[in-house]
Order: C-alpha cells, then sequence, then structure tokens
C-alpha cells in the first residue's frame, strides 16, 4: 500500500543521514521532499500542511541542533509526527457493560463493509465473544445473500428476516404493490437486538446500507439505525484506495452519522495510501482496523506506531511475531522441542507443518515486508514466487508415510514416481531432497552443539575439533625456507591424493582410478566388481 510513499521518505533520509550537520536549508529542502511524497501519496493538502509545519518548527528547535545525530533526530520527529497523524495510540473497541454490544457499519456502497463484517464476527469469535451479523442492507442486490455466506465462511450465524433486493427478483410484485418494497432497515437492525439479547449473543454487527455517492437519504437512515439501537460503537468503513475522496466522504459520515472510529479496508491493495494518512485527522476519530484481504482472518487491529514504522521502512516485528504466535500451536512447538532434545531426526511431516503454519501467517511478501530495511529488496520481494511452497508440498504428498520418515529409502524410481505424482521434473525432486539433507544435518549440528556446518562450536556447548581432556592440535606453519615450503606443499599434495585413494577403495573394493586406468572407449569393464546390491541403483531398482 505504501511502497511509492516509503521509497521516497527512505531516499529523502538517506540524503540526509550523509550530512553531518543538518542547517536550516537542508531541513527546508527536507521538508519539502516530504510534502512532495505525501501530496502524490493523494493525502489531503490541510494534513500534509498541518504535518509538514509541525516537522518544521521542531526541526528549528533546540531537540535537533543540540542532538548528537541532528539526522536521527529529524527521523524520530517525523516518526512521531506520523504516528499523530494516524491517530496516535491504537484504541479498541468499547464494549458494553451490560450486553449485547451493538457495533454499527457505515459507508459508502463497495467499500467493503459485507465482507468486514464477516472478518469483524471471527475475530470476535476468536476473542471469546458470541457474535450474531444483522443483514440491514437491504437495497443493494443480493446484500443479504451475500452476508450469509460470509457469515457461513466466517462460522457466525446470520439474522435476515427480510431478503432484500434480489438480483432479477421483485418483493413488491409477490405482495402486489404497485412500488418496490424491500422492507424497512431500522426495524431489522432493532428486530436483531432483540434477537441477539434472546439467544444470549454479546455481540451485535449490523451491516447497513451504502450508495455510491453520499446523498440524504442514506445518512438519514444510516442515524436513525444508530439512535433506535443505540449502537455503542459506528465504524465508519472506508476504501483505502480511493485517494483524496475520502476525505470528503469521511467528513460527510462524521457530521451526518456521528461515527466512533474508522476501518481501513483493502489496504493489501497497490493505492497510495493516503486515505489512511488523512482519514483520522480529518474525522477527529481513530482508525480501529485493517482489512488486509478476502480470507475471514484478514484482519487486524490498526497500530499506528507500528504503521508508521513500516512507512518509514523500519519494519512492523510486533505484528510479525504476534502473528507467529497465533500461527504456530504450542502443542506442536513441545513436540518439535521434545524431538530435538530426544536426538530424533528432523522428518518431512515435521516440515510440513511447518510449512503449514508459516501459511497461516499469511503472505510470505507481507511477512517478510515487515522486516526492517526491507524496502532497499523491493526487486527481491517482487521476484519472489509464493507459489512454489505449493511445488514443495506437492512433492512432499506425494512420498508415502515411510518415504517422509525415512527420505533415505527414497531411491531412483521412488523420485520419478513423487516427480510424476506432484506434476515436476526429477531434477527439483533431487534438489528437495538434497536441502533436506542439509537441513537435517544442520539440525544434528545443533543437537551435537557443533553450531552450523562448516562453523565452529559454541563455547561450552561442546563441538569443534577439541576432545574432552584434550588439547587441539596446531598445525605446522609454512617454513620460510623457498625449497623446504615446496616440499611441505608435494607432501600435502601427496596426502591429500592419498586420502581419496583410500575413500574410493573402501566405497568400491577396488582401486582408485589414476589416469592410467581411466576407463576409455571400447575398454572392457566386465572385470569392476561392484558392492553387493549396488546394482539396484544404476537399473532404477524398484520402490
Amino acid at each position: 500500500m505504501f511502497t511509492s510513499l516509503s521509497d521516497r521518505l527512505t531516499d529523502t533520509f538517506r540524503n540526509l543521514k550523509r550530512k553531518g550537520t543538518v542547517t536550516e536549508s537542508d531541513l527546508n529542502s527536507t521538508v519539502r521532499d516530504i510534502r512532495m511524497a505525501l501530496l502524490d501519496a493523494d493525502v489531503a493538502l490541510p494534513v500534509v500542511k498541518e504535518f509538514t509545519g509541525r516537522i518544521r518548527e521542531r526541526g528549528l528547535g533546540a531537540e535537533v541542533h543540540q542532538a548528537l545525530n541532528p539526522a536521527q533526530q529529524i527521523v524520530k520527529i517525523v516518526n512521531e509526527e506520523l504516528v499523530a497523524i494516524l491517530g496516535g495510540q491504537t484504541r479498541r473497541l468499547n464494549l458494553a457493560k451490560t450486553p449485547p454490544t451493538v457495533i454499527m457499519l457505515a459507508g459508502l456502497q463497495g467499500s467493503g463493509k459485507t465482507t468486514f463484517a464477516g472478518k469483524l464476527g471471527k475475530w470476535m469469535a476468536d476473542q471469546g465473544h458470541t457474535p450474531l451479523l444483522v443483514a440491514a442492507d437491504l437495497q443493494r442486490p443480493n446484500a443479504v445473500t451475500q452476508l450469509e455466506v460470509v457469515g457461513q465462511r466466517a462460522g457466525v450465524p446470520v439474522f435476515a428476516p427480510e431478503r432484500g433486493n434480489m438480483l432479477g427478483h421483485d418483493a413488491s410484485l409477490e405482495s402486489g404493490e404497485g412500488t418496490r418494497s424491500f422492507g424497512d432497515p431500522v426495524d431489522v437492525a432493532v428486530d436483531g437486538v432483540e434477537e441477539a439479547r434472546r439467544k444470549g449473543h454479546d455481540v451485535v454487527i449490523i451491516d447497513t446500507a451504502g450508495r455510491l455517492a453520499v446523498d440524504v437519504d442514506l445518512m438519514r437512515q444510516a442515524h436513525d439505525i444508530r439512535l433506535e439501537t443505540q449502537a455503542h460503537e459506528v465504524l465508519f468503513v472506508i476504501d483505502a484506495m480511493i485517494g483524496q475522496a475520502a476525505v470528503e466522504t469521511a467528513k460527510a459520515f462524521a457530521d451526518g452519522v456521528g461515527i466512533t472510529g474508522s476501518v481501513l479496508s483493502k489496504l493489501d491493495g497497490d493505492a497510495r495510501g493516503g486515505a489512511a494518512l488523512s482519514v483520522a485527522t480529518v474525522t477527529g476519530q481513530p482508525i480501529l482496523f485493517a482489512s488486509t484481504g478476502e480470507g475471514v482472518k484478514d484482519i487486524e487491529l490498526f497500530h499506528p506506531d507500528r504503521m508508521a514504522s513500516r512507512i518509514l521502512d523500519m519494519g512492523d516485528v510486533l505484528t510479525l511475531i504476534e502473528q507467529a504466535e497465533k500461527a504456530f500451536d504450542a502443542a506442536q512447538a513441545r513436540e518439535m522441542t521434545r524431538k530435538f532434545l530426544a536426538d530424533e531426526d528432523f522428518t518431512f511431516d515435521d516440515f510440513l507443518e511447518q510449512m503449514s503454519a508459516i501459511k497461516r501467517m499469511g503472505s510470505l511478501k507481507q511477512m517478510l515486508g515487515m522486516m526492517p530495511g526491507m524496502q532497499g529488496m523491493k526487486e527481491q520481494l517482487d521476484s519472489l514466487d509464493e507459489r512454489e511452497f505449493d511445488r514443495v508440498e506437492a512433492m512432499v504428498r506425494s512420498m508415502t508415510p515411510q518415504e517422509r520418515g525415512h527420505p533415505k529409502l527414497i531411491n531412483g524410481s521412488r523420485r520419478a514416481r513423487i516427480a510424476r505424482g506432484s506434476g515436476v521434473s526429477v531434477s527439483e525432486v533431487n534438489q528437495l531432497l538434497e536441502r533436506f539433507g542439509e537441513a537435517q544435518k544442520m539440525m544434528r549440528q545443533l543437537k551435537k552443539g557443533g553450531g552450523m556446518p562448516g562453523m565452529p562450536g559454541m563455547p561450552g556447548l561442546g563441538g569443534g575439533a577439541a576432545k574432552k581432556g584434550k588439547a587441539p592440535q596446531r598445525k605446522k606453519g609454512k617454513s620460510g625456507n623457498p625449497a623446504k615450503r615446496a616440499q611441505q606443499e608435494r607432501e600435502a599434495v601427496q596426502k591429500e591424493q592419498a586420502a581419496r585413494d583410500r575413500s574410493f577403495e573402501s566405497a568400491f573394493g577396488g582401486g582408485a582410478p589414476g589416469a592410467e586406468d581411466d576407463p576409455v572407449p571400447g575398454q572392457d569393464l566386465s572385470g569392476l566388481k561392484l558392492p553387493k546390491g549396488f546394482e539396484k541403483y544404476l537399473d532404477g531398482g524398484k520402490g
């Protein structure tokens, strides 16, 4: 969402940090670059003026001139002011002391209210609540049906006594009326709250009608629903991709209905993000949630400080940790720890569990984008093919349970079968097995306390070259005498060749092939003896 803005701000601060001191001219240039970046991102002009004015005022003050690193101090000021225009502190839903808590969703048609209703219902259910969705959007064709589908996906019940405007079906024709009538949304909302009280639901989420543009009827209807249901929260759902139009729309709803907070939908899009930086300042109400995808779980609390860090390419590690805690099951983590301590090998079944947990965390690109400094690796992130996960999973699932637990069983014919079953080439299966073998080797090395393969052991954890009770032998240094040094080098080469010969001899039961023994076209190889059972690897073997 904020890629363009983040790139421009990062370039601006990179140029600033190259300077040892920051003059007034440097500050004016930085503020001008920030102003242009914000305007280009579709941030409302009044918000830009207020934002850059505060940065300039603070930048000329003593906190910058007396700082040890003035450039870093200006970045800190920009971060703090960015948090301020995004709403300051994180604000959570205000729940009623006496249930049910009534949450009303308002906004224009197409802003994502119905989809967000299902996401919020799922999020509340995960928090231990018992939500009920109320279908009070009777104007948009098939809006009631859509909410029922979304509610079913989220596992949340839907109260829908009226069918509303159904595409291809006019409710007024059945009743013999001459005018179109889809029921009264205010009555549906009030009845929905009563239904929640009767059935013990502690949260009511009302999906209201929208229009293509703000009009008097829409405002009156939304205002009446709020008054009649005594809604505790009125959340304005705004499409984060509409840019400058967000300002007028947000202000109209704030004045006409009286919103208590906002929700940014479609935050995973490629728009410039001006709505997010405008709506909190314009309405005077905080942003509570961000909708980041199409799935019912693609919802997160809006943290102004974390969003500011993302925009300034400082990462969002806290959100990443929270997503990991949700995705990784505690029982699975304990089992992995037990296997590690019990010196059991890492298997493909363990690999599948880990991959499934990573998928539950969401898009890999989004996760990597939360790491600090990733804006400089944007091209690498864009070229990342997340379908590779699916190909790897297909290969693993094409293995038998025995093969997953014992990868060494996978010979030539089994590899061919796995490749056919997963729709990949045999070379891709070979690469997977090779990488997995390296992962197993690394796990074994870590268990022994020897550190990563190819690296020295950690102090106090064993491993490494030194053995208990014996001091490590020092290698002889090279002689300063040229003739003696040449002799040492010849001896080292001879020792290395002898070691290779011995390893070849132990593997194949014969002598090492020297230059005179290399096979040539037409040479008789019938006398070559192979180890017992090795023949099956030459003809493919049987799985």
